[in-house]
């Protein structure tokens, strides 16, 4: 690679990329389909895209390999992207498990999401859909833990009984804190495992066409909007500590991502041909959040150091967390490497509570994953994903979910939108770069020291982080609504309705526990968990009114989600074709006859083109400025 070629990968806006030294062979070819008008015919007669190499290229597209410097350098800037994501939402698993002052356990179930989060994006850009996508852990599967917490307030003083035959008598003892841990994080694996074995065969068999006749944006918006609601809890409680230090910190990501988004970044570079001289970048846009939280930490730094925090001693003192030297011995006491395995805590349980938040977490998950595969397709400038692909990367989804239900991560992974932002950016949709993501999030996860790190974070920094993060994840889930005809006022009652009766029926649970009286204590349990999941209530009630009531489906906002749109596959300018969502095969294989009963192979007796999906779900996903979604959270 040439000199001025390194000095264009910082600069969204240029053009050039490596791939254009022949561009008078492509204007060349393009004179001769001109001059031959039945080749033009016989390629819209085959239903193959038009292939566009000068309409604002990408400077590496999707099957072209980068210099390893350069890979290495794009993948870092992706893995930093998301990290922040990941942190939150394995600490609000550790919250939920009653681990929250157990700092070792914490560090060690980081470990495991972030290694489960470089397999499964491994996974999916090599035999899943093959976008260049990154799957990380998703708040969709924490909601339901936060729900359940709330209302089971003693889960965390559990008791044994014993029957002491000396005495004659039973005796209750409590059982020990580690033990307690233990058997919550043990009760999430079961679950999870059965909700991500559902997920893989929603994906494996092509349900995902069906899935989407009866739930539409106004099921779905209701739906993850309680999600991020609901979520304001677990913020507080972070932010709580010191509201000052989250201030500061959730300000300074506003003013970086929101206030300067139209504005770049002077950076100063050294390449061969200019020496060093100064480009511009929005550096501080794609990495806001992380800018955020640095600032935050040395603010907490310095407050430490002045003594500030001096009268906090214990974990008992609300400022304690917000100290910067009361957790070092996280990191002193970690394992230099460390590799999480299936059944790492033992014996796998199942709760029913808990499977049905994750049930419902499972369908939002696959819906909001299909949005990104199309956004990233029209990112990367190639056409949409054909079915074969959407269930191909579904399946991996559901695999990995189970995967990390075994390796005791509590939560299931989505593809992350902020990354596919990012590509927009840097215009580098180079496939080697997302597998050295994988590499570096698989190396984050076997290197203990590093986990244990990000865990000392103080708890104020998080929280401001927290705030922004959340605050961005439903704005995105607002959006959804932009095929939804909100003028109606069917619609305005149903997602009203829905989202109040999901905020009442666990607020109910909450403060009047002993209303549910069944006379059978395990299914007065079960119907308080149920109940009390705020997703899971307005889900129910949002799909069964927007599926009985009368309503177009043009006003419901499903003929948007469904429709074929067979001219922008055939007429639309890409850099690639279809090829880049093929799977390898022996060529035997891939032309079986059987291959057209695979839902998740390319059939061999269809055109590529033959979807059952929308494009219009790409569309809404990049309609904004970036930064358009945090999935994060996506940051």
């Amino acid at each position: 690679m040439n000199s001025e070629e390194e000095d264009t990968l910082f600069l969204p806006a240029i053009t050039k990329g490596p791939y254009q030294n022949d561009q008078k062979t492509t204007k060349q070819t393009s004179n001769h389909h001109q001059q031959n008008p039945g080749d033009d015919i016989k390629n819209v007669q085959e239903k193959r895209p038009e292939i566009d190499m000068e309409d604002s290229p990408l400077i590496y597209k999707i099957s072209d390999a980068t210099p390893i410097h350069l890979t290495l350098f794009f993948a870092m800037q992706q893995a930093l992207l998301a990290l922040s994501t990941s942190l939150a939402v394995s600490l609000l698993v550790a919250e939920y498990a009653c681990a929250e002052h157990k700092e070792d356990f914490k560090s060690r179930l980081l470990s495991s999401t972030l290694f489960m989060n470089g397999i499964t994006t491994l996974l999916m850009n090599t035999i899943g859909v093959r976008l260049p996508l990154y799957q990380g852990a998703t708040p969709d599967y924490v909601a339901p833990l936060v729900a359940m917490a709330a209302i089971d307030k003693d889960r965390c003083n559990m008791t044994s009984t014993f029957f002491n035959a000396t005495s004659n008598t039973t005796v209750t003892v409590p059982v020990n804190e580690d033990d307690v841990i233990i058997y919550h994080i043990q009760t999430l694996q079961g679950s999870l495992m059965l909700a991500g074995l559902i997920h893989f065969i929603v994906g494996a068999t092509g349900l995902v066409g069906i899935l989407l006749r009866f739930i539409g944006p106004v099921t779905i918006v209701p739906t993850i909007l309680l999600i991020g609601i609901y979520m304001v809890t677990s913020v507080t409680k972070f932010a709580q500590v010191h509201w000052g230090i989250a201030s500061l910190t959730c300000a300074i990501a506003i003013v970086l991502s929101l206030y300067l988004s139209k504005y770049n970044m002077p950076i100063p570079v050294w390449t061969r041909k200019k020496s060093c001289h100064v480009i511009k970048y929005p550096l501080h846009q794609v990495f806001a959040i992380l800018i955020a939280i640095l600032i935050g930490w040395v603010v907490s730094i310095i407050m430490t150091e002045s003594g500030v925090f001096d009268s906090a001693t214990s974990v008992k003192d609300r400022l304690f967390y917000a100290r910067t030297d009361a957790r070092i011995y996280v990191i002193t006491n970690a394992k230099w490497f460390q590799f999480p395995y299936p059944g790492q805590f033992g014996v796998i349980r199942f709760s029913i509570s808990a499977f049905v938040g994750f049930f419902i977490a499972t369908i939002v998950s696959i819906l909001d994953s299909i949005g990104d595969y199309y956004a990233c397709a029209t990112t990367c400038r190639v056409p949409p994903p054909p079915s074969h692909a959407v269930n191909r990367g579904i399946a991996v989804e559901g695999l990995c979910t189970a995967l990390s239900g075994a390796v005791g991560c509590g939560h299931g992974t989505t593809t992350y939108g902020g990354n596919i932002g990012a590509i927009s950016l840097t215009k580098v949709a180079s496939r080697h770069v997302f597998v050295c993501l994988s590499l570096v999030y698989i190396l984050f996860g076997i290197i203990g020291k590093f986990s244990a790190v990000f865990i000392t974070i103080p708890h104020p920094v998080l929280g401001g982080a927290l705030i922004i993060m959340f605050g961005m994840f439903n704005g995105v889930v607002l959006s959804n609504l932009q095929s939804v005809d909100l003028s109606s006022t069917r619609n305005s009652a149903i997602i009203g309705t829905s989202l109040l009766v999901g905020l009442m029926m666990p607020h109910w649970i909450e403060r009047y526990p002993n209303t549910v009286n069944t006379g059978n204590p395990e299914a007065d349990d079960i119907l308080k968990m149920l109940l009390g999941n705020p997703n899971m209530v307005g889900a129910i009630l949002s799909c069964f009114l927007d599926n009985t009531v009368p309503g177009t489906p043009e006003e419901r906002g499903i003929a948007a989600w469904q429709s074929t749109d067979e001219d922008t596959v055939t007429s639309g300018k890409y850099q690639e074709g279809f090829e880049v969502y093929k799977p390898w095969q022996p060529s035997r294989m891939a032309n079986a006859r059987i291959m057209k009963y695979v839902p998740f192979l390319p059939n061999p007796e269809k055109p590529d083109t033959e979807r059952h999906l929308s494009v219009d779900l790409g569309r809404r996903k990049i309609s904004g400025d970036f930064p358009r979604k945090s999935r994060q959270l996506k940051p």
